[in-house]
């Protein structure tokens, strides 16, 4: 195991980018990667697989609440997404070496690769290979995350030098339908975290006071937490988690 570097307990973290469609920064675009850096803040991104087999930097399965195409991104080639422009902005989907040409070390970049299994389950590989491929020539701070256990064992096998965390939540089923109820109840008892070489957690904010991250706090494992969206829930979550990943407001 890889240990988390401490810039990511001491910098907060634009949850993908400092976005604001407003500003024209939409989310997971190099707008929102370029504010992130400027302000100095640590940045989280998603990245999906295209049908070639590309990590693009895009964090729904499906095009249409981000841009103005329909169908999943899985059914696109890289070529083919990086003409398609971001709703809110002038950015088009980028893939991960692009971004990665653009921040460069100048920030701590938190990668989550989606889970590409659909059950949270074993049939991943490709995406990690490309990820851990875009990652080759990296120096600066970087570590991946993943809801899929299976997702950073797999990444882990590849770059066993970059830190790896599990992105861990109560698992209701409202929020994870596709889930099954089996699989939903392992996954809230974060229960691989002592076999997947993993380091550390990114826990749901409005749950930090659940059993298994409050008994992982006390071994001294670092606890990051999503989505913290106001100065009240950074306040609230900052009792217990060590850093924030934040989107809507400056910490």
């Amino acid at each position: 195991m890889t240990a988390l570097p401490a810039c990511f307990l001491t910098r907060p973290i634009a949850h993908r980018g400092l976005h604001d469609a407003s500003c024209g920064r939409p989310e997971n675009s190099l707008a929102a990667f370029r504010a992130a850096i400027a302000a100095g803040y640590g940045i989280e991104l998603d990245v999906q697989m295209s049908l070639d087999g590309a990590a693009m930097v895009f964090h729904d399965y499906h095009l249409g609440r981000l841009t103005d195409q329909t169908g999943p991104i899985a059914q696109r080639r890289a070529a083919d997404l990086a003409g398609i422009t971001l709703s809110g902005g002038q950015d088009s989907i980028a893939d991960l070496k692009q971004v990665l040409d653009l921040i460069a070390g100048q920030v701590p970049l938190l990668i989550e690769i989606k889970d590409q299994d659909g059950n949270m389950g074993p049939a991943v590989g490709p995406l990690e290979a490309a990820v851990a491929e875009a990652l080759s020539p990296y120096r600066g701070e970087v570590a991946v995350m993943s809801f899929n256990p299976h997702s950073v064992v797999a990444f882990g096998n590849i770059r066993a030098d970059i830190p790896l965390g599990l992105v861990t939540d109560r698992f209701e089923p409202d929020d994870w339908p596709s889930l099954s109820a089996e699989r939903r109840g392992y996954l809230a008892q974060i229960s691989d975290f002592g076999t997947s070489g993993v380091g550390f957690i990114s826990h749901n904010q409005t749950q930090l006071t659940d059993p298994p991250v409050s008994a992982l706090k006390a071994q001294g494992v670092p606890v990051l937490c999503w989505t913290v969206r106001s100065p009240d829930e950074e306040r609230r979550a900052r009792r217990i988690a060590d850093n924030i990943t934040f989107e809507g407001y400056l910490p």
